[in-house]
């Protein structure tokens, strides 16, 4: 018995309605169109849906085109790639002409060719994301489910295709263990075998991939249980060989995502935990192999560097100033890794007193102000700028009035 999927309560119509005509111009055009992927699984479990990966046997940019015009939607067209993404409001659907994959060696990136929908959903990671629902108006949203996706979902399982998987694209096992904690599965028990076998296979994978897939992690929902998994099964040693903490950094990342400062970017902070027990050689040696952007390697190090100054602030009645100077120019992720990996309570009352007070604090007096009292834009105002800071920090003043009377005994030499 044929099965079909009823989309229309889980989705807005206007998006369904965009679905539909896009199966009828494929029809029109006398080709296939399909919904694939993980829209396909997230579509069957109720889970939120924001883009939509449509793949046509037939001509992708055409058919976009086509839609586009027909639906005054926004278009934005790949050419390299040959596909293209129709946008409407925060919902995109992104079309691609069916393909295969050949791997020339493990870890290489695949040779792509146009295809079929057989092709296409055999090139796919998991049976879960193998699953495809139909588009054209004579089968529309019937589902095709060639590997056994949809018991799998009911299951609960996460299964690879076939047993060359994990050897042909190593970032799979990565993938795996985030589906598996993501959605509350399991690793289906052969798969499991598979992916232990294939842990070395993680070599041949470029540093660029593999913090690819550890930013997707990041960017989970509960990225402590995939970094705790992962840690389990040996992957999280491949990064790293120092990544061998006996469940340390999964509970460090789990109390991490329970922060709500203002301006804490999350993923930057679990990054910057991963180095926060290195050496500084193997802090370089983790920036070299995984080559992050600029800023996230400044955090990198920065954490590194933080935790070995941060004996200067384990003194109970540090005034605020000396612990503002200290901290000042780190950033926010450095701070807040070293307070939550750090183990002394006088350091942390003072780095957590940083983030939430001293940071904000600032003179009432501005540039201009000092200007107006006879102080030349230069060194001098720089330095009475910072000194109105600290005595703010210290609350050596309260008022505005207070820090202009400061400011006069500065310049007549009085104190």
């Amino acid at each position: 018995m044929t099965e079909t999927v009823n989309i229309e309560t889980k989705i807005p119509p206007k998006v369904v309605n965009i679905l539909q005509i896009a199966g009828e111009l494929a029809a029109k055009q006398g080709h296939n169109l399909y919904l694939v992927g993980g829209v396909v699984r997230d579509l069957i479990l109720g889970t939120n849906i924001s883009d939509f990966d449509l793949m046509v046997e037939g001509d992708a940019v055409q058919l976009a085109k086509r839609l586009a015009e027909v639906t005054q939607t926004e278009l934005t067209i790949h050419a390299r790639f040959k596909t293209a993404r129709v946008t409407w409001t925060k919902w995109s659907f992104d079309l691609a002409t069916a393909r295969s994959e050949t791997y020339d060696h493990p870890g290489a990136l695949p040779r792509v060719q146009p295809g079929s929908l057989e092709n296409d959903l055999f090139r796919r990671d998991f049976t879960i994301n193998a699953m495809a629902l139909e588009l054209n108006p004579q089968r529309y949203l019937q589902l095709v489910d060639q590997y056994g996706g949809r018991e799998d979902l009911e299951k609960g399982l996460v299964r690879v295709l076939h047993e060359k998987s994990f050897t042909d694209d190593a970032t799979r096992i990565w993938r795996g263990i985030r589906y598996e904690q993501r959605l509350n599965f399991q690793i289906e028990k052969e798969t499991l075998k598979l992916l232990q076998r294939d842990v070395p296979m993680l070599d041949t994978i470029s540093g660029d991939r593999i913090r690819h897939e550890l930013e997707l992690v990041c960017n989970e929902e509960c990225p402590h249980k995939i970094i705790g998994r992962a840690e389990e099964l040996g992957v999280l040693a491949k990064v790293h060989p120092a990544f061998k903490d006996g469940g340390w950094l999964a509970d460090k990342i789990g109390r991490a995502r329970n922060l709500t400062l203002p301006n804490l970017k999350l993923p930057a902070l679990y990054m910057s935990l991963l180095a926060y027990r290195l050496t500084g050689q193997e802090c370089e040696d983790l920036i070299s192999y995984l080559r992050p952007n600029r800023s996230t390697a400044r955090v990198l190090r920065e954490t590194h560097s933080l935790a070995g100054a941060l004996g200067n602030l384990d003194k109970r009645n540090l005034p605020p100033s000396q612990v503002y100077k200290l901290l000042q120019g780190y950033s926010l992720p450095a701070i807040m890794a070293n307070y939550l990996a750090g183990d002394s309570y006088v350091v942390n009352r003072h780095l957590y007193a940083f983030v939430t007070r001293y940071r904000f604090v600032k003179p009432s007096l501005t540039g201009n102000s000092l200007k107006k009292m006879g102080i030349e834009p230069g060194p001098e105002m720089k330095e009475m700028l910072e000194r109105l800071k600290a005595a703010k920090l210290d609350r050596k003043v309260t008022s505005r009035k207070e820090e202009e009377e400061l400011v006069r005994q500065w310049m007549e030499g009085t104190t």
